[in-house]
């Protein structure tokens, strides 16, 4: 027994991976001027990506919430890349500050919409209302189930003189209640962004590669019968629009295998005591191939614990889990 805990501990200490435990000061909210500069500061010139993504593709992203709910804890600093899927994990998962980093430019400004839509929606049914710009069917309440609020929206027209107040409300908030410096090709994206919720709708989103429609997404279960999506409850919502509110879904440009959006961003959760706990990465290693050093640089410096883990999606439509130490011990041999 004595050998066996000084191997633990000798392991413990000669182990490359991050495992971190100091005292956690992560922010409980961030000023309008530190969100910006973390998203200035952190972020990387925008980069190519071959398809368009606006919404989610990935039908199985809820399979392994069951498992991470169980095996993570809340609180510390959830990653991830890509649109709408991250608030559903967060939702479940209860960090206490989340970094989206992507590639494209257009989905930092995606996020910027979605922060605005949040802030401007009381409830699950406002919206979708402000996100589609279709006026509230009269038989929605506050605690309409999700199945029926999609339902209700996939009959209403979409309403283009909604829709353009709609998107004066987001750009005023982005650019005058919050301050944010957006560019005139920022704000002419942001609007571009928004037409293109408005012009699909609910059901069908043929403007984004291969997606389902946000109303499947948003309908799709676990697996077995518990749906998980961040429209599914009014507490999965207010979960998610809280911290928009306090500014703690930061949307950051950035490459996987870039110089320092992942680092930046993993020395602030460091620095203030926080450990990453989910990490959804997709499928995104299957394109950085050429640059895996770098790639498992960035990934070596997370402050991680023994259970934090990956989420990865595989062109076979699955979605799996995987510790985060065990790649940094063999970036190679465990990435699938």
């Amino acid at each position: 027994m004595r050998l066996f805990v000084a191997l633990l501990v000798l392991l413990l200490f000669t182990s490359p991976v991050q495992v971190w435990r100091a005292a956690e000061t992560l922010p409980s909210q961030l000023s309008d001027a530190d969100y910006w500069r973390m998203i200035s500061e952190f972020s990387e010139p925008s980069g190519y990506f071959l398809y368009d993504i606006v919404t989610s593709n990935e039908l199985s992203y809820q399979s392994v919430i069951p498992d991470l709910v169980k095996s993570s804890r809340s609180g510390g600093a959830y990653f991830g890349v890509g649109p709408e899927q991250n608030f559903s994990y967060i939702a479940a998962l209860q960090p206490k500050i989340a970094f989206i980093i992507d590639i494209r430019r257009d989905m930092m400004l995606e996020h910027l919409m979605y922060k605005s839509v949040f802030e401007m929606s009381v409830n699950r049914v406002e919206f979708v209302s402000n996100l589609f710009s279709r006026k509230v069917p009269s038989e929605l309440t506050a605690d309409s189930s999700v199945q029926t609020i999609f339902q209700a929206f996939a009959k209403a027209p979409a309403d283009m003189m909604l829709a353009d107040q709609h998107a004066e409300e987001i750009m005023t908030r982005l650019k005058k209640r919050h301050a944010f410096p957006l560019t005139a090709e920022d704000e002419n994206r942001i609007r571009a962004i928004y037409r293109t919720f408005v012009r699909e709708g609910v059901l069908n989103f043929s403007s984004s590669f291969m997606s389902p429609g946000y109303a499947t997404l948003m309908i799709a279960t676990d697996g077995s019968g518990k749906n998980w999506s961040y429209l599914a409850t009014n507490q999965n919502y207010d979960r998610v629009r809280s911290m928009q509110q306090k500014n703690l879904i930061v949307p950051l440009v950035g490459d996987f295998a870039g110089p320092k959006a992942i680092q930046m961003s993993a020395q602030f959760v460091k620095d203030h005591g926080g450990t990453v706990n989910v990490f959804y990465i997709s499928n995104v290693e299957d394109y950085i191939q050429t640059a895996w050093q770098q790639y498992f640089s960035n990934i070596a410096s997370l402050p991680i614990e023994p259970a934090s883990m990956f989420i990865r999606w595989s062109p076979g439509f699955q979605t799996s889990l995987a510790f985060i130490a065990d790649f940094v011990r063999a970036p190679r041999l465990l990435r699938r």
